[in-house]
């Protein structure tokens, strides 16, 4: 075609995504909608540059209006969206594919972005993997097992995740540019699927990830027109969740809620990559944003309270879904003690949120499905969603948001060196395709790897003292932990040298050096084939 040029390798059945016709759709909403994208990542950067010179976040003056009026709602719920009081998470490679549609959840997030490591075979086979699941023609044999979907059995509705904006596919050129990944993500998932979903009673819906501002929301609803439009679907069958997962898009979730009400289907509080977002936005301003180690930071923190109790209220406001946080515990089949534990964490966790007022939440594992369907079943009952309950007992001012100060918790020296394995066997992980890795039983993603890197290039430009062992967090001693930790998972059986050498040096280059990488993945694209 024209203008567009795949550089990836293009294995048996890829010739079934990459089609002609598909690509033409890609490339159209590139050539279309890219200028745009890079204006609002520009517009990032200049805003990034106000909080670093002393500037601070607030709702915004010129869309109060929008935050006032009483009168306007989002769409009804979409086939498939009404009850949504269990939902797994994790990658779209072949096995997770089939084994989230058979958890008893009651919808599935497909991840292109935080839990799956953007290999181009990773990309293009998970949209394989979600027309085949659509088709009830996927299967998955491994050690002598094979997994397939349940048969006649209602399978969870599908919301895929594309790549955030900031991301780009280097393997699929338009003009000589490499395209937008968010753009390559949807495009595809919406040519081969969306009608497959009408047929079946559902439609394309979708989780928007790492949004900063409403504007970037009218983007995504605009691409979203166009689309239905080139593929002759009625407006506003599509339907998108936002993650509010940074600091900024907490001030103005009212806003984005309505650049998207005719494909709105709610928000999400993304609470791993929110902590990331408070750090990377306010990293300049000494300790006036400092948070403690990442175990330490649970959602009673104030600010954090202040962030979901808003989140829900501004949703039920709008007639808009809630849904919580992430569950990220993997049960052990060893230690019955550990689950006993954590299951207790996840049970108080999905409570805190259900009687708070959220319509559902997240688990990374099959096993907690049943946990999380009993918690916000005692509140549903027989209802699909607490939609009807509208939290104007709530009240958050920007100071509220602001509040990081007021967290309670420590840093320590295991803090930091969990935080640095934790990087390690996660890039390693990331660098060899697979982006959802349990670590001590936890479910770690790109986000807790983000948070876990920015906690560290924080506590080594503030000079924080540790306080179990009384040193200075610096670069030094961070390369000395770094030295040791690796030397400590060198020692297990399927150490791979060159990943983890690998992995050391992009976790150094991210949490030490100077300047401070918008994104670690962005590095680590780079050095992905």
């Amino acid at each position: 075609m024209a203008g567009v040029e795949i550089t990836g390798p293009l294995p048996d059945r890829f010739g079934e995504i990459l089609t002609g016709e598909a690509l033409d759709f890609v490339a159209t909403l590139q050539r279309e909608f890219d200028g745009r994208r890079r204006e609002l990542l520009d517009a990032r950067q200049a805003r990034q540059a106000e909080l670093s010179a002393g500037g601070t976040l607030d709702f915004l003056p010129e869309t109060r209006a929008i935050r006032e009026d009483d009168t306007w709602r989002v769409a009804e719920p979409a086939p498939g969206l009404a009850d949504r009081r269990v939902e797994i998470t994790g990658p779209v490679d072949r096995k997770m594919t089939i084994n989230a549609l058979n958890s008893g959840a009651k919808v599935w997030l497909a991840d292109f972005e935080d839990a799956n490591s953007p290999l181009w075979e990773n990309v293009v086979a998970g949209q394989l993997n979600l027309r085949d699941a659509l088709d009830r023609t996927i299967d998955f044999t491994a050690g002598g097992k094979t997994y397939a979907l349940r048969p006649d059995e209602e399978l969870p509705t599908i919301v895929v995740r594309p790549r955030g904006w900031h991301l780009t596919e280097k393997h699929l050129l338009v003009d000589g540019a490499p395209c937008s990944a968010s753009l390559f993500d949807f495009a595809l998932y919406f040519f081969h699927c969306a009608r497959r979903q009408l047929d079946k009673g559902r439609g394309p819906y979708y989780y928007l990830p790492k949004l900063e501002s409403h504007l970037e929301a009218r983007l995504w609803n605009d691409v979203f027109v166009r689309a239905q439009e080139l593929l002759g679907i009625p407006r506003g069958t599509i339907r998108a969740t936002v993650l509010i997962e940074t600091y900024p898009a907490a001030f103005e979730m009212d806003e984005i809620l309505y650049e998207l009400r005719d494909h709105s289907a709610g928000l999400n509080a993304g609470r791993w990559d929110y902590l990331f977002s408070v750090i990377k936005k306010f990293r300049t301003r000494g300790r006036e944003f400092l948070l403690p180690e990442r175990n330490a930071v649970t959602m009673t923190a104030p600010f954090m309270r202040a962030y979901t109790e808003l989140l829900v209220r501004t949703c039920h406001r709008r007639g808009a879904h809630a849904i919580g946080g992430m569950a990220a515990f993997i049960p052990s089949r060893r230690d019955a003690e550990v689950n006993k534990v954590a299951l207790e964490k996840v049970r108080a966790d999905k409570t805190r949120e259900s009687g708070d007022g959220f319509d559902g939440s997240w688990v990374a594992h099959p096993d907690l499905v049943p946990v999380c369907a009993e918690v916000f079943g005692a509140v549903l009952g027989d209802r699909p969603n607490q939609l009807d309950r509208l939290r104007e007992d709530v009240s958050v001012s920007a100071a509220d948001l602001l509040a990081v100060a007021k967290t309670p918790g420590d840093i320590t020296e295991a803090g930091l060196r969990n935080n640095v394995e934790v990087a390690l066997r996660y890039l390693a992980a990331w660098m060899g395709g697979s982006g959802a890795v349990g670590i001590h039983n936890l479910m770690e993603d790109a986000a807790t790897a983000e948070i876990s890197r920015s906690q560290i290039w924080q506590w080594v430009h503030n000079g924080i003292e540790l306080a179990d062992s009384g040193r200075t967090v610096t670069k030094e001693l961070v390369e000395r932990v770094i030295a040791e930790e690796l030397d400590g998972i060198g020692r297990e059986p399927e150490f791979d040298r060159a990943r983890y050498t690998q992995a050391a040096e992009l976790f150094a280059e991210v949490a030490l050096d100077d300047d401070f990488a918008e994104f670690l993945t962005l590095p680590a694209y780079a050095r992905m084939p």
